[in-house]
């Protein structure tokens, strides 16, 4: 569960620190693709806790993921239609909702460790 959550740290950090720069005519492409790739983190760190963690469902999921959310922004500039923002919603509920159940799980695991501890 480690690599996940360092790998991302090691990216915030190469990113704030590099000089590099996205033209402005990019940025709804890349918001998507980074809003895809946290939903995608995030199910993998809920499926992890769940004990149903599969690495090739999470690697293709990354990919997936974040082609179909750049796929869509793209159309919808060619169309002339604001589609990123179906991408944003829907990546941005099912982030929601992988962070949620994570919370639960962590609370019931750490619920569960203090009864054992009391009742020693």
């Amino acid at each position: 569960m480690w690599l996940p959550l360092m790998g991302l740290v090691v990216g915030i950090v190469l990113g704030l620190l590099s000089e590099l720069r996205i033209p402005v005519e990019y940025m709804n492409y890349l918001s998507i693709s980074v809003l895809a790739a946290l939903d995608t983190l995030f199910g993998g760190i809920r499926a992890h806790l769940q004990n149903i963690y599969d690495e090739k469902v999470f690697v293709s999921g990354f990919f997936f993921n974040i082609i179909l959310a750049a796929s869509l922004a793209f159309l919808g500039v060619h169309i002339g239609v604001d589609l990123y923002l179906v991408a944003v919603f829907a990546f941005g509920v099912r982030l929601f909702q992988n962070i949620a159940v994570i919370r639960r799980i962590l609370l019931t695991k750490w619920s569960d460790s203090r009864q054992k501890i009391e009742k020693k």
